[in-house]
């Protein structure tokens, strides 16, 4: 028996994978497509943006410079049409000469680009390799068919084989077949649009426009890459996944969108999608989870979806992995449903406010005028780049000082080490900025689960002293002299009980 069976080798199940094999449970991945790579993973249909949330989760486990070796250096192929450190919201650009981040209090310099262009096959072959060097099982070309669970564990049925695990956790995509097995709601809003994405022979293409272009009758995108289209076609949703799209329909749904009479002479891959906004009630059923887009779908406007499952990913990590080692406390695991349905909720509403602007119609047009404003000013733009970022995200922990439950500031000690280097082995952090002996020894009691660090920072904010989760989220914050016991109780709230032999 595994100690967690996941379904589903994207970058959300192999994310979660390498953060349970980095805490030595054994685990088993199952993915239905028998090779890892596809022409939709591949760029150019497969480009993705990895926010600088996502970029910090890569960066604290020292997998950023595979990560930016395979994906050109972390530099943005979109040029000027598509600003690295900028982004959109609902195809309106921010101006990336007014994004401020100077106003944010407790954010400090850090090796970590604001945006890492990449591919999903580029994520999942530096997120494979990672989960093959920490013992990770995974097994393709396995199609999961039932899920059964009892108060010991629970079984995963493909055919006639049979997978036994403590727990097991969905990360099998949109179309989630442990979602439906598991018997979980499933609940949101139906589409507005048929979205497309393609790569075409196009004769005419110099009457597109680059760049994200909304128009009267919907918007289109000319990606970097010659030919890359994509097109959103406010029908209802009437044209999903279900069909494949012939190019005489994407011609006439791009002549619509676009204004224009190009033609497309050859149709070399094309996808559609919908923004259909929906999210499960909870994220666990007994011993079943869910994660990423298995647990919440909607549009890929803004590139929030696989952002927000990397999130989720890092999030539910280290909660299971206290889980099955015996030393998560009472409650634990359901803080992972507490802290990210809020967030998944957040971004459905982020994606459906889009869609309301882009309506082709007098109420979206006028909209639109009035949010090109309030994003063309200063404060517009910061808010719009906040929630594209990743930095907006705050979990409600309780403690009274503002950085507790935001992402941790990358501290530089004074012996060059960063606080990002010193969360590589996946275990909590505890930095001691003025070297207190009494919370050094606090620590000491959970020397397994928690790294010490002391020594002096070349900005340590005005604090004494941070606990950190080894999910990056700050856990605890400590004056000039740290209070051992308000350590030692926000310590045993996320990592158990102390070790009672130190």
């Amino acid at each position: 028996m595994h100690d967690v069976v996941i379904v589903g080798a994207g970058p959300v199940g192999l994310s979660l994978a390498c953060e349970l094999g980095l805490a030595g449970c054994s685990v088993l991945v199952l993915e239905r497509e028998p090779e890892p790579g596809s022409a939709m993973k591949a760029a150019p249909l497969g480009m993705r943006g990895l926010s600088a949330a996502s970029v910090e989760a890569f960066y604290r486990r020292g997998l950023l410079d595979s990560l930016a070796s395979v994906s050109g250096g972390g530099e943005d192929p979109a040029g000027p049409s598509l600003p690295r450190r900028g982004g959109h919201f609902a195809g309106m650009m921010l101006d990336p000469a007014k994004i401020d981040l100077t106003p944010e209090p407790y954010r400090l310099p850090s090796p970590v680009p604001g945006l890492v262009m990449t591919n999903l096959e580029e994520v999942e072959a530096v997120l494979s390799e990672r989960a093959a060097k920490l013992g990770v099982d995974v097994r393709r070309g396995v199609t999961v068919s039932a899920v059964t669970q009892d108060e010991k564990g629970v079984v995963a049925r493909a055919g006639t084989d049979a997978f036994a695990a403590r727990w097991l956790v969905g990360c099998d995509g949109g179309r989630s077949t442990v979602r439906r097995l598991a018997g979980f709601e499933f609940d949101g809003t139906e589409p507005q649009f048929t979205g497309y994405t393609m790569h075409a022979a196009i004769t005419g293409l110099e009457k597109l426009r680059h760049g994200f272009n909304l128009t009267p009758t919907g918007m289109y995108i000319r990606l970097p890459v010659e030919g890359h289209i994509g097109m959103m076609d406010f029908d209802g949703g009437a044209f999903d996944r279900s069909q494949q799209p012939t190019r005489e329909h994407l011609q006439a749904v791009l002549r619509r969108v676009s204004g224009t009479d190009v033609t497309l002479d050859e149709v070399h891959i094309a996808s559609s999608f919908t923004d259909r906004a929906m999210q499960t009630t909870t994220y666990r059923q007994g011993r079943v989870l869910l994660a990423g887009d298995a647990a919440h779908i909607h549009s890929p406007l803004g590139g929030q979806g696989l952002n927000t499952g990397i999130g989720d990913a890092v999030n539910l990590g280290w909660k299971l992995a206290a889980t099955v080692h015996g030393h998560a406390p009472d409650g634990l695991l359901d803080t992972y449903g507490g802290e990210r349905h809020p967030i998944g909720a957040a971004v459905l509403d982020w994606s459906r406010a889009q869609v309301a602007i882009m309506r082709p119609d007098r109420h979206g047009h006028a909209l639109q005028g009035v949010v090109r404003d309030l994003i063309g000013t200063r404060d517009g733009t910061a808010y719009a780049f906040e929630r594209l970022s990743g930095s907006w995200i705050r979990y409600d922990l309780g403690g009274e000082h503002p950085l507790v439950g935001r992402s941790a500031p990358d501290f530089l000690l004074e012996d060059g080490s960063r606080l990002g280097d010193l969360m590589r082995d996946g275990r909590g952090l505890v930095l001691d900025f003025g070297t207190d002996l009494r919370l050094h020894a606090a620590a000491k009691r959970w020397e397994g689960r928690i790294r010490y660090a002391a020594g002096p920072a070349s900005d340590d904010l005005g604090l004494g002293a941070v606990l950190v989760r080894p999910d990056g989220v700050v856990a605890w914050a400590g004056d000039r002299r740290p209070d051992p016991e308000a350590f030692e109780r926000a310590a045993s709230r996320w990592f158990g009980d102390p070790d009672p032999t130190v």
